[in-house]
């Protein structure tokens, strides 16, 4: 490599000069004959290398070598890569389908304390037992190399994905029940006059469990113009308990009926039917959407069915299919809007917000529609 008081000169013509310079802008060329292009040309105008580093953004030695290698041999073989026959691979298919079957096991299979894999894990496993499996090849694989065979295929063993498995053997027919009663209601939307409540008036009942009642230790610290644009919180925080919205949501007018308990038994389940049962028309018959919580069907919430025979109709999500419950899209809004970043001094204050948060929803309702897919899809 010459020494910068012996710098070399690289003369080019205008043939070359111009050859460079298109390559040099080219958007097509692979980058690696843009980068020399460059690194000759600014060469050519005597550019000082350290400047050439800068705006190549290549190390000292490779702009010294991509020189040598233009005065050498010229610089159209300089901008090519010369062929070169590849090496035989030395980790053969045989070896990478047994390090494929490895990581498409559990550790504990093996005898590890680990529920999954690592990199380091399973290269640890793979050099210890390689030679005992009769792949000498990979005796001093590294944790790249058994990435690069992992993903060749691609398994990601250290990765998760959750799914849930369908366990109730009628879900198909009760997905369609429901949907068959969104598709009637939005009907009923569609055709009913303007005011007048329909004989069936079909609500979305669920519970939205844990809401955390959350107490600041120290005060926020709002926004200043001068200072921070957002609101700033002391991560120090005190739980003071929980609760438990009970809601039904009505889907022909968005209209909200909605109780907060400390807990959710049948007690509390059967004041909120006892609210509904009140504040609708007593001729009409209450459709309710709602899935098999214990309170829902306990002995004490028959009971007080029985004692109103005809003024309540049950329709039954499958089991594992609470997305089907329409309220599910109420509780997100809650939980976008009144229920975000909430703190309070008090569980009381808390079940307060939570009541006016709901009038406020009821101030301007919004009827919510099955929107997921088309009624066709689900049979």
């Amino acid at each position: 490599m010459p020494r910068k008081s012996q710098k070399a000169k690289l003369v080019l013509d205008e043939k070359q000069k111009e050859q460079l310079k298109t390559i040099s802008q080219s958007r097509k060329a692979p980058i690696r004959e843009v980068q020399r292009a460059n690194i000759l040309l600014r060469y050519s105008e005597d550019i000082p290398v350290t400047d050439i580093e800068k705006m190549v953004q290549v190390s000292r030695p490779t702009i010294y070598k991509w020189v040598e290698k233009a005065l050498a041999m010229g610089t159209e073989e300089c901008l090519k890569d010369k062929y070169h026959r590849p090496r035989e691979p030395v980790i053969t298919e045989e070896a990478k389908a047994w390090v494929i079957n490895l990581a498409c096991k559990k550790p504990t299979d093996f005898g590890y304390a680990a529920e999954m894999w690592t990199r380091s894990a399973l290269s640890d496993h793979v050099k210890k037992y390689a030679l005992e499996a009769g792949y000498d090849c990979l005796k001093k694989a590294a944790k790249a190399t058994i990435q690069r065979i992992l993903d060749e295929h691609p398994i990601r063993p250290h990765k998760v994905a959750y799914y849930l498995e369908r366990r109730d053997p009628d879900f198909e027919q009760k997905m369609a029940d429901v949907l068959c009663v969104y598709k009637e209601v939005n009907l009923q939307n569609e055709t009913s006059a303007l005011g007048e409540a329909p004989s069936i008036i079909t609500v979305s009942v669920d519970e939205k469990p844990g809401v955390q009642a959350i107490k600041n230790i120290a005060p926020d610290i709002m926004p200043d113009p001068e200072k921070q644009s957002r609101v700033i919180r002391d991560y120090e925080y005190k739980r003071l308990g929980t609760l438990s919205i009970l809601a039904a949501l009505d889907l022909h007018d968005g209209h909200v009926i909605a109780q907060v308990h400390d807990r959710h038994r049948s007690s509390e389940f059967i004041s909120l039917l006892k609210e509904m049962d009140a504040y609708y028309p007593a001729e009409s018959i209450i459709r309710i959407v709602l899935d098999n919580h214990s309170a829902h069907i306990s002995k004490e919430t028959m009971k007080y069915l029985a004692t109103r025979p005809g003024r309540f109709l049950y329709v039954h999500t499958p089991k594992h299919g609470s997305w089907l419950n329409l309220v599910e899209t109420l509780f997100g809004k809650m939980a976008r809007t009144f229920l975000k970043h909430i703190r309070v001094n008090s569980k009381q204050e808390l079940k307060k917000r939570i009541t006016l948060g709901i009038e406020e929803i009821n101030d301007a309702p919004v009827v919510h529609r099955w929107k997921k897919f088309d009624f066709a899809h689900a049979f």
